[in-house]
């Protein structure tokens, strides 16, 4: 689960690719001008796990980096991070080259150039980890990267698993564990949910993590022919899981909004608007304010549009 390339947009409310964080924009203007020192300074005072990768989310997804960081790494042979930075720009390289598609609507050649970048981000991430097995941060890559290169079951398990001893609560290595035991990559529906479940119900109170069952939910829906998606997600039992997950996450009194809880915050906002759950979607559409993010509204057309309309649905249906 990436973020998709910022498009053009309505008038009015627009996709913000830093989330509103201040550290996220600075970040994003450093490496748009290939100012490195900048933008390893940001890096340096961000060390908590989950905020570190939120940060590389949006640094990965500047555009042109992978044309000039060579500098940086070459300017500074003993630090990790550019290549680090290197290797986890590469990974979301490859999925530009590859698409949003499926697999049926993406031409050989661009499945040859997507294992082509991945090659390349897998070797500089193994760089990272063989010189600090305990960044947390390649080795969540590495969680993605999986995916792409369809790796055996066994190794993307390990892959996960080395992030989470590590820091048990890593909310992208679990979504993006999530991802590969979806149906329509290398797992199943059983997998997913037994997944998502497990790790929402090992959730502390206030954590993202419970966004994993909402986001099973809408891969499933995703999944249905029209007319079954919609009977679908809107189902009793869903509806349960839903509800469940915003109270154990965004509604609980320990939750906190901290850096890269925009777009899991939009999350929950479809899925409950899906459901029919209006209240709480109201509830989590007041929370985020006009701070849109592309996924997962993406699925849906334009995002701005989709979560426009899907606010606008929720307001006049809450009563």
């Amino acid at each position: 689960m990436w973020p998709f390339k910022k498009r053009r947009q309505p008038a009015g409310l627009v996709v913000d690719p830093a989330q509103g964080d201040p550290q996220a924009r600075a970040l994003i203007e450093a490496l748009g001008a290939q100012d490195w020192r900048t933008a390893r300074d940001v890096f340096n005072v961000t060390t908590n796990p989950d905020a570190r990768a939120y940060l590389m989310e949006v640094a990965a997804n500047v555009d042109g980096v992978q044309d000039w960081i060579g500098e940086w790494v070459a300017a500074e042979p003993d630090s990790t991070l550019p290549v680090l930075v290197r290797g986890c720009h590469a990974v979301y390289w490859a999925w530009e080259a590859r698409g949003a598609k499926r697999a049926e609507h993406t031409s050989e050649e661009q499945f040859r150039e997507f294992f082509r970048r991945l090659r390349t981000a897998e070797n500089l991430l193994d760089e990272v980890v063989a010189r600090d097995p305990d960044d947390v941060t390649a080795r969540t890559w590495l969680v993605s990267s999986a995916r792409g290169r369809q790796v055996d079951r066994d190794e993307a398990r390990a892959r996960f698993e080395e992030v989470v001893k590590r820091h048990p609560t890593h909310v992208v290595a679990h979504e993006q564990r999530l991802q590969y035991l979806c149906a329509k990559w290398s797992g199943s529906d059983e997998q997913m949910f037994a997944f998502a479940r497990e790790a929402t119900v090992a959730a502390p109170g206030g954590s993202l993590l419970p966004e994993l069952l909402v986001v099973a939910h809408v891969e499933k829906w995703l999944s249905l022919p029209r007319g079954e998606d919609d009977e679908y997600i809107s189902s009793p039992q869903v509806r349960v899981d839903m509800l469940a997950a915003v109270e154990k996450s965004l509604f609980h009194p320990a939750f906190t909004p901290g850096f890269g809880w925009i777009p899991r915050a939009n999350t929950f906002a479809m899925g409950l608007e899906k459901a029919g759950e209006f209240e709480a979607a109201a509830r989590v559409f007041d929370l985020i304010g006009d701070q849109v993010s592309d996924w997962p509204w993406v699925y849906c057309g334009d995002p701005v549009t989709a979560f426009t309309a899907g606010r606008e649905w929720v307001y006049t249906n809450r009563d």
